[in-house]
């Protein structure tokens, strides 16, 4: 029998050690570095030695690389499509994360009950009885989905050999153990041991395979960070508990891009997708509130308008408060020093508040005088009118600038019935004619002038 192995690994970032060590040289955590066993029995493939795949593959010129157009799978699933950039790579393996309860299983179940593919789902976490109770509220009746509640890798291979299904669900990665590592399922050794055996699986069979994934309190993925490494494909499911919107986005994607964004509305019969978010995004009040303008803004390919609330009011306390929700605080800082600076406006001693509806987070500078409106709003309570709208950055001498694709956001702000959009004078715009009004403006002085009179 071969000697049993131990190493020293951090949990934090999973770089190992010959010995223990108090602080990890590499993420400098304290007290994150723990001993695991990590002897192997011997083995060659997923499969069994005879079957293992002989072929060796040999160096080639980059002009003799034959390409073929890419063949995805359909998910059936629009926005779950649209994040992956159109639909599930074959061989690809998919790690989905997010906080407990926002609804990961939910998704993928929901999508592996409508697939009309063969589709396998592995669940260490739930029995089958659970699943079938929670298949029938989603999607019953569903002839192609098969359900196996097992942990461990081995037995989990060999019913795919059994069943050759077209895509394989894992539910949870941290819940699976496999024979070649002798510490506990969730450890750095066995995440990193599963999720090669899976790679190997999906790359060797061309089979599209999905892991959810656990995170930490501070909102990473849990295990070692080799794990987003290794995979093709990282998303993370965002939203709270206690509303009943959620926000699909990548992290990482080989095969698309990073930037698009789903949106989807919790259901008693599942995930319900959102096919125009502004709708959702934007508050159905018509009362006149001060505070408020709407930002035309662009998530990927995907245009769309959001509403944004500010309130301002005199600091009660020596040191002024400024906060915000889904929105960046240095650069709500860095415009509350331009206005005070470059136009003119005493914020100085006030408190600021900012929030952006939904739950949705934005990083598109293209918001930026929307964000200033609904300061400037607030501070003079006094309205914006509900049919104006804007997509333009500010800069730090107090200048509108311009921004990228502004003739998407002047169009989807028209199809949702905005009569005026507020843009830079520097955009340049090749549109016709347009039934809404494009007002051009070059500086701040000049947008408040034409809001506030």
């Amino acid at each position: 029998m071969a000697k049993t192995k131990t190493a020293f690994f951090c949990q934090n970032c999973g770089t190992q050690y010959a010995k223990w060590v108090g602080q990890c040289s590499a993420c400098k955590q304290w007290n994150t570095v723990v001993e695991e066993v990590v002897q192997k029995e011997e083995k060659t493939n997923w499969k069994s030695s005879s079957q293992a795949s002989k072929r060796v593959s040999k160096p080639l010129l980059v002009n003799e690389i034959s390409i073929e157009k890419e063949v995805r799978l359909n998910t059936f699933d629009l926005e779950f499509n649209r994040v992956l950039g159109g639909g599930l790579v074959p061989g690809a393996l998919v790690l989905l994360g997010g906080e407990p309860g926002v609804g990961k299983s939910t998704l993928l179940l929901q999508i592996a009950l409508k697939l009309p593919y063969k589709t396998l789902y592995v669940s260490g976490e739930e029995s089958q009885k659970q699943i079938k109770m929670r298949a029938d509220r989603i999607h019953p009746n569903s002839q192609t989905c098969f359900i196996l509640t097992e942990t461990k890798t081995q037995n989990i291979f060999k019913q795919i050999e059994a069943t050759e299904p077209d895509i394989v669900v894992i539910d949870s990665i941290q819940t699976l153990h496999s024979d070649y590592i002798e510490s506990a399922a969730g450890s750095i050794s066995q995440i990193r041991e599963c999720t090669a055996e899976l790679i190997k699986f999906a790359k060797e069979t061309n089979t599209p395979v999905i892991l959810i994934g656990h995170i930490t309190k501070d909102g990473s993925i849990a295990g070692p960070k080799i794990l987003e490494h290794m995979v093709d494909t990282v998303l993370q499911f965002e939203g709270d508990r206690n509303y009943v919107y959620r926000i699909l986005r990548s992290l990482k994607n080989r095969f698309g891009s990073t930037a698009e964004l789903g949106i989807y509305e919790m259901q008693g019969s599942g995930l319900r997708e959102v096919n125009n978010p502004s709708e959702v995004l934007i508050s159905k009040n018509d009362d006149g509130l001060s505070g408020t303008a709407i930002a035309s803004t662009v998530e990927g390919m995907r245009p769309l308008l959001i509403e944004i609330q500010a309130l301002v009011s005199t600091a009660v306390y020596g040191t002024p408060q400024r906060s915000t929700t889904g929105y960046n605080a240095k650069r709500l800082n860095m415009l509350l020093a331009v206005l005070e600076k470059r136009a003119g406006f005493k914020l100085g001693a006030k408190d600021v508040f900012l929030n952006i509806t939904g739950g949705i987070s934005v990083d598109d500078p293209a918001i930026d005088l929307a964000v200033v409106a609904a300061i400037l709003s607030s501070n003079e309570d006094i309205p914006i009118d509900k049919g104006i709208c804007f997509a333009a950055e500010v800069g730090l001498a107090g200048e509108i600038r311009p921004v990228q694709r502004v003739e998407q956001r002047i169009l989807e702000a028209e199809k949702l019935g905005y009569t005026t959009i507020i843009i830079s004078k520097n955009n340049k715009i090749g549109l016709k004619s347009t039934k809404i009004k494009i007002l051009l403006a070059s500086k701040i002085e000049e947008v408040a002038a034409n809001l506030f009179g």
